[in-house]
């Protein structure tokens, strides 16, 4: 292996942050291909490649270099880690313990083979979901099963409550990273999770509303500043609807989640 993999800015990042991907010791003009792979908690391979040009330096920048093709083409800074595909179909990118990073591997590989090219060079890089200084604090209060995740700061902050996984469980990574911005996020479970129904057709709304009034209550919570984010079917999303009561100020944002 000749060539050096770098990663900018070097060591852990989160998971929605940037970073500049390049490659040194090229030839001026070598054909390479560059492979992105990580394994989940539960084995499962995501790969993503894309084929590139060395500069006449014998250098590549993703900043300025286009892909030619592979799992994305065009200028595509980020594209290794937004294209990453499961090599069993139908699985999705999940992150279950927010408290463990991702590690991503980072190869470049001589020729436009991603297969079968020689190795030239490889790095690791690891793409975290937690932020320095956010605490992390299960909720068992009432019904509500949740975990709290709060800022650095001694607050008080913006409140949202995060609905996130159509398919039941608690997943925590959307709140995490949402709290490193500076929200008080509760990620919330409704169903399949603990001693909660285990299916959407016995879910009640007031659980819902306990759950508002519980973040409310938390002294680094703001009162007037209360939203919530969801990747719920639309019709409990719908349903959802009712509980913003007069007097408080809510900030509704329909999401599909992230990957």
């Amino acid at each position: 292996m000749a060539a050096t993999v770098t990663v900018e800015p070097a060591g852990r990042c989160l998971w929605d942050e940037p970073v500049r991907i390049a490659v040194r010791g090229l030839a001026p003009g070598q054909p390479v291909t560059l492979r992105a792979s990580l394994r989940d908690e539960k084995g499962a391979l995501f790969r993503a490649h894309a084929r590139y040009r060395a500069e006449a330096t014998g250098q590549l920048d993703l900043e300025r270099a286009p892909a030619l093709g592979g799992s994305f083409a065009g200028l595509e800074p980020m594209g290794l880690l937004w294209a990453l595909e499961p090599e069993k179909p139908l699985l999705r990118l999940v992150k279950r313990d927010v408290q463990t990073p991702f590690a991503v591997q980072l190869e470049v590989l001589d020729g436009h083979e991603p297969e079968a090219g020689r190795l030239l060079g490889r790095a690791v890089h690891e793409r975290a979901f937690l932020g320095p200084g956010v605490r992390r604090k299960p909720v068992r209060a009432g019904r509500v099963r949740a975990t709290l995740f709060l800022p650095p700061e001694p607050g008080p902050f913006p409140g949202i409550v995060d609905v996130f996984g159509a398919g039941g469980g608690l997943l925590e990574y959307r709140a995490s990273l949402l709290a490193g911005k500076g929200f008080a996020v509760m990620a919330l479970a409704y169903y399949n999770y603990d001693d909660l129904p285990k299916s959407m057709e016995s879910l009640h709304l007031e659980y819902f509303e306990e759950a508002v009034n519980c973040l409310l209550s938390h002294p680094q919570v703001r009162m007037t500043t209360t939203g919530r984010v969801n990747s719920m079917p639309v019709r409990p999303l719908n349903a959802y609807r009712r509980m913003v009561r007069r007097g408080r100020r809510s900030s509704v944002t329909q999401g599909r989640g992230t990957t």
